[in-house]
């Protein structure tokens, strides 16, 4: 007995140390969305990716400057006049002074994979925006559709208790009654699903912010009172077409490719080019002794220059195969921009038309919404004074479960679409 006493303490005591560990967290959108840019492992890593190319990028510059070495050695040897040892230092450099224009190219392919890399980052965060803000909606959405459920569970249950009066009174029949408690459990069922619903998206919402788990996290809901003005400020389908050109990642990472194809094509061309090369060397011995004992110094230094130069003659087609197939991907490079500003142009028009419909959708289940709700209210009051079957309530009573859930799916639908749109604009706040 003492031994579970002390067991149920020591878990009493460690309980409220594990709860201290969890955070709690309470975000609006924007806030979610700097949290995960702050802690996205996929967007750390791209950024050191991006520091790894600046660092490549830097240090190709430095081609263009000569190098330096130096150089130092002792050698000793035994030979039948007995033991000999000899010294000597030097210093050396060397410089590529012309490569086929191979170094400029060089320099400029590593400055384009860099501001490429930048690109790529904005192509990430774009698309990590629209999967926050799908799972951060759906969360609100079922959050709303919860209030309502228990309202109408709450309903269901005083139907319940009136119906089971009802019963021992005789005024309904039994199949009336286990209608009614029928009616009950599948309203709490649907309280259950809906908790459960919240929580994966809840969970969804964590991983893609970087969260753990086991945090708290709670989601702050943007003002949807007035959803008219979203389609009060909508451009032009022409204009928001043109918006999201300018600002699409996608177009620009594509400009990008075609600039870095461009640039193979030269740098394959240059190995048509000769190559030149200077070097210079000075160097002098400087300890040497024999089997006499004589040492010696050497002070007189040993100079040298030269220039090189490397002409390329035959290199059995390995330069032409390289030329035409770096035109080949060049090609290939201007094709799939062709086809990436198709895409484009076919998605911002889709998502500027899924914007009207789901608004056109969103009026409709709202007035639905509005009718049902109120002509429940009525049926309930009539079925309270036994005006009509438990058939008819129910069977109106799922009706307006039906249009709320339509409502509210269209009411989120719609933010989300718009704000889908005004991020392929670039005008997302």
């Amino acid at each position: 007995m003492k031994k579970h006493l002390l067991l149920i303490f020591i878990i009493l005591a460690i309980a409220p140390l594990k709860a201290q560990d969890r955070n709690a967290y309470r975000f609006t959108l924007d806030e979610c969305l700097r949290f995960a840019f702050a802690n996205s492992y996929e967007r750390q890593s791209m950024a050191l990716t991006g520091q790894s190319l600046e660092t490549t990028y830097e240090q190709s510059k430095l081609q263009w400057v000569p190098n330096l070495s130096a150089s130092a050695g002792q050698n000793f040897s035994n030979n039948e006049n007995g033991w000999s040892s000899s010294g000597n230092i030097g210093v050396g450099s060397s410089m590529t002074i012309y490569q086929g224009g191979n170094i400029r190219n060089t320099i400029e392919q590593n400055r384009l994979n860099v501001e490429r890399n930048t690109v790529q980052l904005e192509k990430y965060d774009q698309q990590l925006t629209t999967q926050i803000l799908q799972s951060f909606l759906q969360t609100l959405g079922n959050q709303e559709l919860l209030k309502y459920q228990l309202e109408v569970l709450r309903t269901s249950g005083e139907q319940l208790r009136q119906g089971q009066v009802r019963y021992q009174v005789g005024t309904i029949l039994q199949s009336d009654l286990l209608l009614l408690e029928a009616q009950y459990y599948s309203d709490s069922n649907n309280v259950v699903d809906t908790r459960i619903n919240i929580e994966n998206n809840l969970l969804d919402l964590k991983v893609l912010l970087s969260m753990d788990p086991a945090d708290e996290l709670e989601v702050v809901s943007p003002e949807t009172d007035d959803l008219d003005d979203l389609i009060a400020s909508l451009p032009s389908e022409e204009e928001s077409v043109r918006l999201a050109l300018d600002n699409m990642p996608d177009l620009r990472l594509g400009d990008y490719d075609i600039q870095l194809a461009q640039n193979n094509v030269s740098m394959a061309r240059g190995n048509y080019l000769p190559s030149v090369s200077a070097n210079a060397n000075i160097g002098m011995g400087v300890f040497q002794f024999d089997k006499t004992g004589m040492t010696r110094w050497y002070s007189t230094p040993t100079e040298s220059a030269g220039i090189s130069v490397s002409i390329p003659i035959y290199s059995r087609g390995a330069t032409k195969a390289n030329v035409k197939k770096s035109q080949i991907a060049l090609q290939q490079a201007q094709l799939d921009q062709e086809q990436s500003l198709l895409n484009t142009r076919q998605t911002v028009v889709q998502a500027y038309r899924n914007v009207l419909s789901s608004y056109n959708a969103y009026k409709v289940s709202k007035v639905k919404e509005n009718a049902y709700s109120k002509s429940f209210e009525a049926y309930n009051l009539q079925y309270q004074y036994g005006n009509i079957t438990t058939v008819e309530l129910l069977q109106q009573q799922n009706n307006y479960l039906n249009a709320l859930n339509a409502y509210i799916q269209n009411k989120y639908s719609l933010l989300m679409q718009r704000k889908i749109l005004d991020l392929y604009m670039g005008t997302e706040k």
